[in-house]
């Protein structure tokens, strides 16, 4: 019953936007493979493939704050269009670059056009969505990008033992542009219907709000944290534990599942409850950290699915419950710079989280850097902590 009740009420825009997230998602299978590709296939060093992950970060910052311009200047509809058609180009060219300077420069301009899609799908979120289903609706997207990552990646594996690392170039490229087609289709603003009319006048700009940073500073923690099972933890599973790729896959691919599964439910069931949204996402941010930690704890492979379990409860309270927090509080100012701000933390942990982790690694090994890592969930928790004693209503 609860399950059920958790979908009900969500517009039907929302729904469509979930499909077409799910489609393009399902599609960038080659993202939780890029370190291995860059590794194995180029034969590039982790110190060469720290840098060029930092590059998918910089892109991923520029991408955000020029998504949000152009949402504000043309629209939501036509940006998330332009990002995914444009981005389906970008995909499979990038398959052909082979020097390190060509690689870097095709996957920051990747990143510019393919994450201009996300302020503006915020923004349609704002549009589609009534005010009381606003934390369900994101979770819907999100549910829909984590099924998406539960079938690309275990299907990303199976392609690169059969056809090899191009192939996931070209099955990105044409799911992105069938992505952008069924926008095209589905959303177009003459069948699309705005619900949400509600007009906000205030004008406190977003970097001015000291208490919104403390906030954005936690977020990018976790990012930094979160990310390295995208970069990182996969060379783990391959270089420690010895897994295949189509292993590897298939476990990144639980994630998705899990989340897919019982997040909607969860969060569902926790709106009822009425907690503190900084309370639940420090609770996350303290999973993400032990399921780190569990990695030091045993040489048994059992143990990365008890530390994904970790991870992927807390991704489950702090994703929707950091979104939601982000789209309640811009009701102080200015909406876009709030929700851009918001996209812009993930971008800017995509800059240093990949890099500083291949680094560490190649420093200092695996077991210090996850207990680092481990310390940087600490310092999020607390920044956390001091965010829930400043802001005074319960948010």
């Amino acid at each position: 019953m609860l399950f059920r009740s958790s979908y009900l009420g969500l517009s039907r825009e929302v729904w469509y936007l979930s499909l077409i997230t799910l489609i393009n998602r399902a599609g960038t299978m080659v993202i939780p493979f890029l370190s291995l590709y860059l590794t194995k296939d180029k034969g590039y060093s982790l110190a060469q493939v720290g840098w060029i992950m930092s590059f998918f970060g910089l892109g991923s910052v520029v991408g955000s704050w020029l998504g949000g311009k152009l949402t504000d200047r043309i629209g939501y509809y036509k940006t998330m269009a332009g990002s995914l058609l444009l981005s389906s180009a970008f995909f499979v060219s990038l398959q052909y670059l082979d020097s390190f300077v060509s690689l870097c420069a095709g996957i920051f301009l990747l990143m510019c056009v393919a994450d201009a899609f996300r302020p503006a799908m915020f923004v349609a979120l704002n549009a589609y969505s009534k005010p009381e289903n606003k934390t369900r609706s994101v979770t819907l997207v999100r549910l829909a990008i984590n099924l998406g990552f539960a079938a690309g990646p275990a299907a990303g594996g199976l392609i690169i033992v059969t056809l090899g690392y191009g192939g996931l170039f070209w099955i990105d490229g044409l799911t992105s542009l069938f992505a952008g087609l069924a926008l095209l289709q589905l959303l177009h603003p003459k069948k699309a219907r705005t619900i949400d009319e509600e007009i906000f006048t205030n004008s406190r700009s977003a970097y001015s709000d000291g208490h919104y940073w403390i906030f954005i500073l936690s977020t990018i923690l976790f990012g930094f944290v979160f990310l390295q099972y995208f970069s990182t933890v996969p060379l783990y599973y391959k270089d420690v534990h010895f897994l295949t790729e189509a292993q590897i896959g298939l476990l990144i691919g639980l994630n998705g599942l899990i989340v897919f599964l019982l997040e909607m439910p969860l969060v569902h069931a926790l709106e009822k409850r009425n907690f503190s949204r900084i309370w639940l996402m420090f609770i996350g941010m303290l999973l993400l950290g032990l399921s780190f930690l569990a990695f030091n704890l045993s040489a048994w492979n059992g143990i990365l699915i008890l530390a994904l379990v970790l991870m992927s409860v807390g991704e489950m309270l702090v994703f929707p419950f950091s979104n939601s927090f982000a789209m309640e509080y811009s009701k102080r100012g200015k909406r876009g710079e709030y929700m851009a701000l918001y996209s812009i933390a993930f971008s800017v942990s995509h800059v240093f989280s990949h890099n500083a982790g291949m680094q560490s690694i190649h420093l200092f090994g695996f077991e210090m850097t996850w207990y680092g890592l481990v310390a940087i969930t600490v310092i999020g928790m607390g920044l956390l902590l001091l965010l829930r004693k400043v802001v005074k209503e319960k948010v």
